[in-house]
């Protein structure tokens, strides 16, 4: 297997599995939002697992209150909640908790698909020197194969002329100058 069907398996494996966890967090978000609203207000509530259940409002660990999620910002200001304090779905993933790991989920989402992108495309750097010719040890292996093949040729070579030797010695070759082919003849 080339290292390109490995990094295209890798990528996409990678792909499938963060799409897999998305999912999983959507699904849960929807689960907890699905449920009935309290009718109580947000402020009646005095523990941070009650008041999250409630989808329209927030928790606040600095001065320990419930309040209403402003709905007009994506995030809560400065002045209503910090955001390492602040709480909302969940007691146990505060805001800039999930910021970064949604930017870090983000980040790899986009690079994983920059590199699919590239190296399905064949637009990449390493594609393109892959394509262009044998590597370094393709023509290592043939060069070796060529030594070794022109060794066995030599040696084969050697050995016929020790055996032509041997012949010659022995009679077995019809040479004119050989001292007994003249018996041979008669």
């Amino acid at each position: 297997m080339d290292r390109l069907t490995t990094v295209r398996q890798r990528v996409l494996t990678a792909v499938f599995i963060t799409v897999v966890v998305l999912c999983s967090f959507v699904w849960r978000a929807e689960c907890q939002t699905a449920s009935s609203p309290p009718t109580t207000p947000c402020s009646a509530h005095s523990v941070c697992d009650s008041c999250v259940k409630n989808t329209k409002c927030l928790w606040c660990f600095t001065n320990n209150t419930c309040t209403e999620y402003p709905v007009t910002w994506l995030l809560p200001p400065p002045s209503l909640c910090k955001l390492s304090q602040a709480r909302w779905g969940m007691c146990w993933v505060n805001f800039e908790a999930l910021i970064i790991a949604m930017a870090v989920v983000g980040g790899t989402i986009i690079i994983s698909a920059a590199v699919c992108c590239c190296c399905c495309c064949r637009g990449c750097c390493f594609c393109k020197r892959r394509q262009s010719g044998p590597d370094r040890d393709e023509e290592r292996f043939a060069r070796r194969r060529e030594e070794i093949r022109q060794r066995a040729d030599e040696r084969k070579m050697e050995r016929k002329a020790r055996h032509d030797e041997i012949c010659k010695k022995y009679g077995l070759i019809g040479d004119s100058d050989h001292p007994y082919s003249k018996f041979e003849n008669e």
